[in-house]
């Protein structure tokens, strides 16, 4: 139930304000991919997807183009990260499949977004220009990607404290 709250709530962010890259949508990955149902893994690939369409054609007016599909390709590749930490969700695993999440997305929206659109040379000069006009948006992805990460497998474990706490004093 928790793994659909977070990927609710990481679709509900995007149509919010908020800080450019700054968003739960690394985090609701890895958690669902974790501990959601395997069965259902496809539930937040298609709502993330339909919330994509749905800001690019009709909240910005953009043109939707191929480079959508890496994007695509990206949420279902950290639901897969995800469930690689189903069995063994040690803090380290899960920082660093945060990191892996925000680095691979940094480098594989820049490298579509060269490669698609005439905003950069085609050159190797246009795509470092790509990276370095995508730094500021960086910073913001991988703090706010560890921030929600560690929130929301931090959040059970508080949740089984608090109700293991409230037993515990119960029974005395």
């Amino acid at each position: 139930m928790l793994a659909y709250l977070f990927v609710i709530l990481a679709v509900a962010v995007r149509f919010m304000p908020h800080p450019w890259m700054f968003t739960p949508v690394v985090g609701s990955l890895l958690f669902f991919g974790a501990r959601g149902s395997k069965r259902q893994i496809w539930v937040p690939f298609a709502l993330l997807v339909a919330s994509d369409v749905v800001l690019t054609k009709i909240v910005w007016a953009y043109t939707f183009s191929w480079d959508h599909f890496v994007t695509f390709a990206w949420y279902a590749a950290v639901l897969w990260l995800g469930t690689k930490l189903r069995d063994n969700s040690s803090s380290l695993r899960i920082v660093g499949a945060s990191l892996t999440s925000s680095i691979s997305f940094f480098l594989l929206s820049n490298f579509a977004v060269w490669a698609c659109w005439n905003m950069y040379p085609k050159n190797f000069s246009g795509l470092m220009t790509s990276y370095a006009m995508g730094l500021p948006f960086f910073r913001n992805a991988i703090m706010g990607d560890l921030l929600f990460t560690a929130a929301m497998f931090a959040t059970p474990v508080v949740i089984h404290a608090i109700s293991g706490v409230r037993d515990h004093s119960a029974a005395a």
